[in-house]
């Protein structure tokens, strides 16, 4: 059987998330990252030579449309996730998207809809979905082992040093907890819960008006709850569980990175215990989840679902509109 061609990134920005994601795909053998695309060639270059990228390009104009690069890995600030997406798709690039996909549903919408349109594939980069223990948590789902779900939990803070120029502070930028560190206990729920019935959020501002904490509450039509909290205030435990009637995951410290989780019987056997021996960061399972699905034809992840990710934004924005949260 022939061996799959390499397949060829490009990444549109070169942000920290951008030089994490670019050196955990070298663990990959079937992908590489051949070309990066800024609003500088200064900083393309940079960014090039520090990762042996063999192109910079000095626009993201430039980036999509180079005939070398298969697909697109868009890391730029979270306002720029749209037109980013909706330039790369207009190429005719499949687009990863990192996280949060948008600012809105509204904006989600529409680049779900032009990927549609186009036939191209489109996927959030919301990298948990991804890593080995939530694979194995979706077979325990699956299989009915914690018989039904009545709890959910998860929090997601970060001690974010007080910076009046950064951009976790700056309203024009979705500065604040709730679209950085919230989406993530936020993701964690749907995944287990899917899309709640009620929404109820309260909230603290910081200085420049953005979210400094918030808090979040969802019930379901099955009478679950998710009790969710986000902070850059402090260092929380960065934890999550799922409790069912006859089980529970406890998942360990950074829940939503490779780590390990214990299951535990209502009688308190233990039933499972989960050990990560994952190396890496885990950023590349996106990646290989990417390109599996281009391979296999799919213009979308079965296991990050396009509609699922509109939901969460649809989510996000309830909570923004109940704190009174404003870009």
């Amino acid at each position: 059987m022939d061996k799959p061609s390499v397949f060829r990134w490009g990444i549109l920005g070169t942000g920290g998330i951008a030089k994490a994601f670019t050196a955990d795909v070298k663990n990959l053998p079937d992908q590489s990252v051949v070309a990066v695309g800024s609003r500088t060639l200064d900083s393309a270059k940079s960014f090039a030579s520090a990762f042996g990228v063999e192109r910079a390009h000095a626009s993201y104009e430039a980036l999509v449309a180079d005939a070398a690069v298969d697909g697109i890995y868009v890391s730029t600030p979270h306002p720029m996730h749209h037109p980013n997406t909706l330039l790369a798709l207009n190429a005719g690039k499949a687009v990863l998207v990192e996280k949060p996909f948008a600012m809105s549903a509204q904006e989600a919408t529409e680049m779900v809809s032009l990927a549609r349109k186009k036939g191209l594939l489109l996927m959030e980069a919301m990298w948990t979905r991804f890593l080995p223990h939530i694979a194995q948590i979706r077979k325990i789902l699956a299989a009915g082992t914690l018989g039904k779900i009545t709890t959910v939990g998860a929090d997601h803070g970060q001690a974010i040093p007080v910076n009046p120029k950064g951009r976790m502070f700056a309203p024009e930028l979705g500065g604040g907890a709730l679209l950085d560190l919230g989406i993530y206990p936020v993701s964690f729920a749907n995944l287990v819960l899917g899309t709640p019935s009620k929404i109820t959020a309260v909230s603290d501002r910081t200085f420049t008006g953005v979210d400094g904490q918030t808090s979040i509450l969802l019930q379901y039509t099955s009478g679950a709850h998710a009790v969710l909290n986000t902070t850059l205030d402090a260092a929380t435990p960065n934890r999550a569980f799922i409790v069912g009637t006859e089980a529970r995951i406890e998942i360990d410290r950074t829940f939503y990175a490779p780590t390990s989780f214990t299951m535990t019987a209502k009688d308190g056997r233990v039933l499972q215990h989960f050990k990560n021996d994952y190396p890496g960061h885990g950023l590349r399972e996106e990646a290989a989840e990417f390109v599996r699905c281009l391979r296999a034809g799919l213009k979308e992840s079965p296991l990050m679902p396009l509609d699922e990710t509109v939901s969460i934004m649809k989510v996000l924005d309830e909570v923004r509109r109940q704190i009174g949260l404003v870009y």
